[in-house]
């Protein structure tokens, strides 16, 4: 059992989220501290895709900075 102490302004905030969600006080603050320590758990997106990305790399570097030059090339290539 954890005893805390909350200044009057959260407190009030849970009664009135509590009561509105039809939950007790402890019902609301073991669903909120499981979730927030759920989320602290979960892996960053980019830890998730960290094998991934870049895996099928073209090897080119500069697709972004010289889109409308490759496109122009690939079109002039596809109507020889």
């Amino acid at each position: 059992m954890i005893t805390l102490r909350l200044d009057s302004k959260l407190e009030q905030s849970i009664n009135n989220t509590a009561k509105n969600l039809g939950l007790t006080k402890s019902e609301l603050i073991r669903k909120s501290i499981s979730e927030y320590l759920g989320k602290l758990e979960s892996p960053s997106a980019w830890k998730t895709g960290e094998t991934l990305f870049g895996k099928y790399s073209s090897g080119l570097g500069n697709l972004s900075a010289n889109r409308k030059e490759l496109l122009k090339h690939k079109i002039k290539a596809k109507r020889k």
